[in-house]
């Protein structure tokens, strides 16, 4: 278990991550907002949830010290900007194709489901290679 605890706490953050972009996705669609500005906006939810897990209980970064966060921030969102923006963009493509079908009433949600299945194999790629990389060149 300690030998995989990263990755054992990476999953369970990505999955408390997933319900939190798909909670406020359903949440923002209820309330009546357009369907791409609510994908927008549950991204936007959802990058800030992953941000604070992974900070404190997956990489197990304590400091508060502002330049420390903010260099950590910046180097986490470059990444899920570039990550979500390629998911913003399929949004309306997997929607215009016909894989707008609903779940539970919420209209999107198959297309919202293949965008987050691509965001969290990216993710994961971009940690592994770029991220943990870095880390691991920089405790060298």
């Amino acid at each position: 278990m300690i030998k995989h605890r990263e990755g054992i706490l990476y999953l369970i953050c990505g999955a408390l991550t997933v319900l939190v972009r798909w909670g406020t996705y359903a949440f923002f669609v209820l309330l009546g907002i357009e369907l791409n500005i609510s994908n927008i906006l549950s991204w936007i939810c959802g990058v800030m949830f992953a941000f604070w897990v992974n900070k404190w209980f997956v990489f197990l970064s304590k400091s508060l010290e502002r330049s420390v966060v903010a260099k950590e921030m910046a180097s986490f969102f470059s990444l899920r900007i570039v990550i979500g923006l390629i998911a913003i963009a399929l949004f309306p493509v997997l929607m215009a194709i016909g894989l707008d079908q609903s779940i539970f009433g919420i209209a999107g949600a198959i297309a919202v489901g293949i965008t987050t299945l691509m965001e969290i194999v990216l993710n994961y790629l971009a940690s592994k290679f770029i991220v943990f990389r870095i880390k691991k060149e920089n405790a060298s």
